[in-house]
């Protein structure tokens, strides 16, 4: 990353990024303790449910989308060692998409929008607001675009030679984005944006839903897969050891990329407009899509172990002590699976039929969400920004301390707050309300876990803000000349030879995914358009 322009272009995306998720944060804490009653001047209806969307939509699509675009290009320019293809691009891309959030942010901090992050007519909001998504989404498509040229260019020009992993990881979550937001970009454009503007009477809920779910599900391994990247390409290294298996790796990721897509209907088994052949199909491929993550831990650990050995660790587990503890990378990746074990075993039960109807719209669910994004997911974006933040500006990070700190502080809140949440759940306590104060003897049973999570919220709070600090230092600090800019991928302990085609392109995965799109969202989506529905009229905002 010698170049300063695209140093820049990283970063900007990284600062949009962890802003966002700072003001999250804050938003986060206060709808603790608005829920928990105890402090009745917060008691505020339509204020908690503004903040509740707006802190949803800055986690699940501004940090993630601006710090993955941001991870791309800084992924694409290292590991192929050649320029961001059409800079000018990336950056309208930026800018499209910064507009875009500025314009959703209007109708959602002035309770305009307040319909969570999901787009679940006939709740509906302001119609900038859907606006405002769209660009986003378009401004991330552009960056689809960028990533997928830049891999067949090096393909082409490289025709002899193994796509390096981390770019082939990136190039796939670029083809699994560009699918999976198809959907919730039907529903917005041809449904939301016409009844928010008055040009439609009424809205079909079914479709409506059936459309989101194409998205919903996927977009968490669009979250995920960069999480997934650092684990196989720079927490080897960073231990002192060698990737287990390049080709495993790949294989992991081309089975989240085409599994991960038509599975979404596990989120429709209440809902009546599909059947339960086709909720069925979809629970077996939810299943199916677990197999990558069990690759991905064994991977890991494996890695981890080489490098422990390496080391000097002795025994059957005196590797794990010889681990370097004190680098960022590795101690949140041993914390990134610790969270998603337990977060994994709540995503099975949520695939499982009969026990997803016992937890179905109860706390159990953001209790489970939380674990899997804000835990596993958002602590390895934490270790990935310590890694790059210094090579970006090219001065050493602020705090190694502080971030250790930090990232342990993030493990402990996560834990104190997502515990509770998944006990509220099987005790009963439904999730979108905005009080859980009922003057009731089961409600009574709900108070020491409110004030759990109320104390979890303020560790995760603290948190969030040391790493803020770290990076503020970090990027104010005084610039070292000799500082090195190169990141550093991790080497598989067995050279790799030239691999199949399916292991180093995307064509073939392509056509597979089109196949089974169309096997599992063809006839549910067709139907409304063959049988009569109802339309229902917009409410809300």
């Amino acid at each position: 990353m010698n170049d300063t322009a695209e140093r820049k272009l990283i970063l900007c995306h990284l600062w949009v990024a962890f802003a966002a998720f700072i003001v999250a944060c804050f938003m986060g804490e206060y709808q603790v303790l608005e829920r928990s009653g105890l402090l009745p001047i917060l008691e505020s209806p339509s204020v908690y449910f503004a903040s509740v969307s707006t802190h949803g939509v800055l986690m699940a699509f501004v940090l993630t989308t601006f710090f993955i675009m941001g991870f791309g290009y800084a992924i694409a320019s290292s590991s192929l060692k050649q320029p961001i293809w059409n800079k000018p691009l990336a950056w309208g891309a930026f800018w499209l998409a910064l507009f875009g959030v500025v314009l959703a942010a209007v109708p959602l901090l002035s309770g305009k929008a307040s319909v969570l992050y999901t787009f679940y007519p006939p709740m509906v909001g302001h119609a900038a607001f859907y606006i405002g998504a769209t660009l986003l989404v378009i401004g991330s498509w552009i960056w689809c675009a960028i990533m997928l040229i830049m891999f067949t260019q090096w393909k082409k020009a490289n025709p002899s030679q193994n796509v390096p992993l981390a770019m082939f990881a990136t190039a796939a979550n670029a083809l699994l984005w560009l699918w999976a937001s198809a959907g919730v970009a039907l529903e917005v454009l041809f449904q939301l944006i016409p009844l928010s503007l008055g040009w439609t009477d009424t809205i079909d809920p079914g479709l409506a839903r059936t459309l989101f779910a194409w998205t919903l599900h996927p977009i968490v391994y669009f979250w995920l897969i960069p999480a997934y990247t650092a684990f196989y390409v720079f927490v080897p290294k960073q231990a002192g050891g060698f990737l287990f298996s390049d080709e495993m790796a790949r294989m992991a990721f081309i089975v989240l990329a085409v599994f991960a897509l038509p599975i979404g209907f596990h989120h429709l088994y209440m809902d009546p407009e599909q059947a339960s052949g086709w909720k069925l199909l979809h629970g077996i491929g939810t299943f199916i899509v677990a197999l990558p993550t069990l690759v991905t831990g064994f991977t890991v650990i494996a890695s981890l172990e080489i490098a422990g050995r390496l080391r000097g660790g002795k025994g059957l587990f005196g590797w794990l002590g010889t681990l370097p503890w004190g680098n960022p990378m590795v101690l949140a990746v041993i914390l990134s699976l610790l969270m998603l074990i337990f977060g994994g075993f709540g995503g099975i039960v949520n695939a499982s039929y009969a026990m997803n109807a016992m937890v179905h719209n109860t706390a159990w669910v953001p209790g489970h969400f939380h674990l899997i994004f804000a835990g596993t997911t958002v602590i390895m974006y934490f270790a990935v920004a310590y890694y790059l933040w210094p090579l970006l500006v090219r001065k050493p990070l602020f705090s190694n301390q502080l971030a250790l700190l930090q990232l342990w502080t993030w493990f402990i809140g996560m834990s104190i707050l997502t515990t509770p949440w998944h006990v509220l759940g099987l005790l009963g306590q439904p999730r979108r309300i905005s009080t859980v104060v009922y003057n009731n003897l089961l409600t009574l049973a709900w108070k020491p876990y409110e004030l759990m999570m109320i104390f979890g919220g303020l560790i995760l709070l603290g948190s969030a803000c040391l790493l803020v600090y770290n990076l503020v230092k970090t990027q104010l600090t005084p610039y070292a000349e000799h500082f090195t800019d190169e990141i550093d991928y991790a080497e598989p302990i067995h050279k790799v030879g030239v691999l199949p085609e399916y292991l180093n392109g995307l064509t073939v995965w392509n056509k597979v995914i089109a196949v089974l799109m169309a096997i599992s969202f063809g006839f549910p989506i067709l139907q409304f358009f063959f049988m009569d529905t109802f339309g229902s009229s917009a409410w809300g905002n």
